[in-house]
């Protein structure tokens, strides 16, 4: 085991993985960080760009993990042979283990990481925590950088004292110290809860709480930032949402990754714009029926390479086959029922990067294939 803490981030290709890798080398550049992809061999044309891109402005190279080793197969088929034809889906998400997960892990081994992920301050949702205990997670975008399992701890009614007393010696301005101390001493329970708990606290003081937190993580715990004597991040009090991260994109001059700008359709009776709202393998199942038009018209080789993977009672979605959805008369009812959601919507949100649909896209799937 190596004693020296790594600094990690897993680009996606996806908006948030790359905004992530630009903030932290612009703002932290003592960081020592490594960057890496998990190759599929089923990404866009467009992620591949996208990653070229960001190499140009980190001025180092992302490692290109692949979780089929040294097969003569790219990763995804080469799991696909392995599960007998068995396509992944929603409750069997062999692909995120296989071709994310199971790299990732072997690529780090047993050393002390930090993981930093691009979960947005305007995104309910943890993403993916590792269950190996030298690998800790750390969420740069949000007002509260920690994971669930840290806060968990900091706010257990166990430790009420510790934590207590630890504010007590960071926190120099008395009338606020009197809030903290009181909120700190009233025990989590059914009238309050550890998010709300976890809110106010915040609300009182994130650096505080960042240094709190720190010092209970480097005196209680064994996780990788015990390990380190110093930490930037604890001074960071930024909340990052979608709209900062496009502009992080568009401001570096990496671009936003192309699948994301909305192309025109109409049909008789409907118009509007589509696109794709994530990163990952061109044929995911999390996609939206329009995304599947969308492939299907704006890449069509590669839909045509998505529909030759189902048969044998497999297919990507459960009531509907890739033959079925591209009948003429199924598009324009894709089409125009999406437009219609659209038009609902158009009136508060009139974002060139269809964030609406983003937003209503981004809890589905895995953290680990999308930001």
């Amino acid at each position: 085991m190596n004693d020296t803490v790594r600094h990690v981030i897993g680009i996606s290709g996806g908006k948030d993985s790359s905004a992530l890798a630009i903030y932290l080398n612009d703002l932290y550049p003592g960081l020592d960080l490594e960057y890496y992809f998990c190759d599929t061999g089923k990404e866009l044309d467009e992620t591949y760009q996208l990653i070229k891109n960001l190499e140009s402005y980190l001025g180092c190279s992302v490692l290109k993990l692949k979780g089929s080793g040294d097969s003569h197969l790219n990763p995804f088929d080469h799991f696909l042979q392995t599960y007998g034809g068995f396509l992944p889906s929603s409750s069997a998400r062999w692909c995120t283990k296989k071709l994310k997960l199971e790299p990732f892990e072997r690529y780090i081994g047993n050393d002390p990481v930090i993981s930093y992920v691009g979960i947005r301050g305007d995104e309910d949702r943890e993403g993916y925590i590792s269950t190996k205990s030298n690998i800790q997670s750390i969420f740069p975008f949000r007002r509260n950088i920690w994971s669930l399992d840290v806060t968990k701890q900091i706010l257990s009614n166990e430790v009420i004292e510790v934590i207590s007393e630890f504010y007590r010696q960071q926190v120099v301005d008395e009338d606020r110290l009197e809030r903290i101390i009181e909120l700190v001493e009233e025990p989590v329970s059914m009238t309050l809860d550890r998010d709300h708990k976890l809110d106010r606290l915040l609300n009182l003081g994130v650096r505080d709480f960042n240094y709190v937190v720190f010092r209970f993580i480097k005196e209680f715990t064994d996780y990788p930032l015990s390990m380190v004597d110093h930490f930037p991040l604890l001074d960071n009090e930024e909340n990052l949402v979608r709209d900062d991260i496009f502009a992080l994109l568009k401001e570096s001059g990496v671009g936003v990754p192309a699948y994301y700008l909305p192309k025109d359709f109409t049909t008789e009776d409907a118009s509007g714009t589509y696109a794709r709202s994530r990163s990952g393998c061109y044929f995911c199942f999390f996609q939206q029926k329009i995304e599947w038009v969308w492939l299907y018209e704006q890449h069509p080789e590669l839909y045509q390479q998505a529909m030759k993977y189902e048969g044998d009672g497999y297919s990507w979605m459960d009531n509907e086959t890739l033959a079925e959805l591209i009948s003429p008369q199924r598009i324009i009812q894709i089409k125009e029922d999406y437009a219609k959601k659209q038009k609902k919507r158009e009136a508060t949100n009139d974002s060139p990067y269809l964030l609406d649909r983003i937003e209503e896209a981004e809890g589905e799937g895995c953290a680990a294939c999308f930001i």
